[in-house]
C-alpha cells in the first residue's frame, strides 16, 4: 500500500522525483527535450535524473534568475515563456510572447528576459520577470534563433539563421547599435571575456558549416574562420547545422564546439585558438553547459535521447545520462 505522502504526490501530479530533498546550494543541470513535453533536470553530484518539469510541450531555451530560484523556460507550442520553482519544478506563471519562440537570455539583474522569436519580421520579446508580462518587442533583420547576454551584461546578441544576421542591442536602452551579415546563416555563439570583464570576441557557429566565425566585439568585424578538423568523421548533421553548440568555460582558458560529424567536442584553448583535444560524444551533439566551477561539461546528443558528462581536466566522458526525446538546449543552475 502507499504511503499518504506518495498519495498526495499523486493527488499533486508531481512525479516522485520531485520528493528528493535539494542539499543547501545544489547545483543543477536542466536539459530540455525539444519533441516531447518535459525538461529533464540533472545532479551533477550524481549524474543522475532528480526532477523533471512536466508538461511543457515542445520546450526550448532555458535560462536561470540569478539567485538560483527560477528556471525560465520557452515554451514552442503555447509561444510563451515558463517561470518555474527550481526546488519543486512547479509552474509559477506564463508570459504570453508575440510569436513562436527559440532560445532565451537573461540579464544579470535577472529583472528581464530576452525571447528570440524565430518567426519573420523578427523580433526580440522582452519579458519583465516580475511581472510576467512582455513589456516590448524590439525589431531585428530576420526570425532570431538563439539570444545571449555579454559576459558584462551590457549587451543583448540576437542572432538569424534566416536572415544570416547578428544583431548586437543596448540592455539599457533596449535599441540594436550594431548588426553584422554573415554569408551563412547564425547558429549558438560563444563569448571571450577581455582583462577588463567586456567582450572580446564571439565565436559564431554557422549554417552548413563545421566549424565557427570569430568575430571582434570592438572592431564589429569577422577575424577568422575555424574549420574542424576532417580527419574525424563517422557522424551525421541534422538540420542543416553539422557544428552546434559552443561554448567557453567559467576560467575563460577553453573553447568547446560540438560537432555532429565527429560525433564529439573538440577542444581548443584560449586565447590562441589551438585545437587540444576531441572527446567523443553521443549521436548529434547539439547543446552544451558548463557547471560553475568548470569541472563538468554537458553535451546533449539529441540523436541519442542521452546527455553526455565529460571530465574537462581529464577530457573522458564519465557519464552518458538517458534523457527525453531530442535533447537540445541546457543550462546549469545553482539552487539556494
Amino acid at each position: 500500500m502507499s504511503s499518504p505522502t506518495t498519495r498526495y504526490l499523486r493527488r499533486a501530479g508531481l512525479s516522485l522525483l520531485l520528493a528528493l530533498p535539494l542539499a543547501a546550494s545544489s547545483v543543477r543541470v536542466y536539459q530540455t527535450n525539444s519533441a516531447g513535453d518535459d525538461v529533464t533536470v540533472i545532479d551533477p553530484a550524481t549524474n543522475k535524473v532528480v526532477m523533471k518539469v512536466t508538461g511543457i510541450e515542445v520546450p526550448h531555451g532555458v535560462t536561470f534568475a540569478p539567485n538560483g530560484s527560477r528556471a525560465y523556460i520557452s515554451c514552442e507550442a503555447e509561444s510563451t515563456l515558463w517561470a518555474t520553482d527550481t526546488k519543486t519544478g512547479k509552474l509559477i506563471a506564463k508570459a504570453p510572447l508575440s510569436g513562436h519562440p527559440n532560445n532565451i537570455s537573461i540579464s544579470k539583474d535577472g529583472k528581464r528576459v530576452f525571447v528570440g522569436i524565430a518567426v519573420a519580421p523578427g523580433a526580440v520579446d522582452v519579458i519583465d520577470t516580475a511581472t510576467m508580462k512582455n513589456i516590448k518587442s524590439i525589431p531585428v533583420k530576420g526570425a532570431v534563433h538563439n539570444t545571449y547576454v555579454t559576459p558584462d551584461g551590457k549587451f543583448v546578441v540576437a542572432g538569424s539563421v534566416a536572415n544570416k544576421m547578428l544583431t548586437v542591442i543596448d540592455e539599457d536602452t533596449l535599441q540594436p547599435v550594431w548588426e553584422h551579415a554573415f554569408d551563412l546563416g547564425v547558429r549558438p555563439i560563444a563569448f571571450e571575456k577581455a582583462a577588463d570583464g567586456s567582450t572580446s570576441r564571439m565565436f559564431v557557429q554557422l549554417s552548413a558549416f563545421n566549424g565557427f566565425a570569430v568575430v571582434d566585439f570592438k572592431t564589429h568585424e569577422e577575424v577568422a574562420r575555424i574549420k574542424l578538423p576532417e580527419e574525424y568523421k563517422g557522424g551525421h548533421a541534422e538540420g542543416g547545422a553539422p557544428s552546434h553548440g559552443i561554448g567557453v568555460t567559467p576560467d575563460n582558458k577553453s573553447l568547446w564546439v560540438n560537432s555532429s560529424i565527429a560525433e564529439g567536442v573538440f577542444v581548443y584553448s584560449l586565447p590562441d585558438l589551438k585545437m587540444q583535444a576531441l572527446v567523443k560524444t553521443g549521436d548529434v551533439p547539439d547543446w552544451i553547459t558548463f557547471t560553475p566551477d568548470g569541472k563538468t561539461i554537458y553535451v546533449a546528443n539529441s540523436g541519442a535521447n542521452s546527455v553526455s558528462a565529460i571530465d574537462t581536466a581529464s577530457r573522458k566522458e564519465v557519464a552518458r545520462i538517458p534523457v527525453g526525446e531530442v535533447p537540445k538546449r541546457n543550462g546549469t543552475v545553482v539552487v539556494p
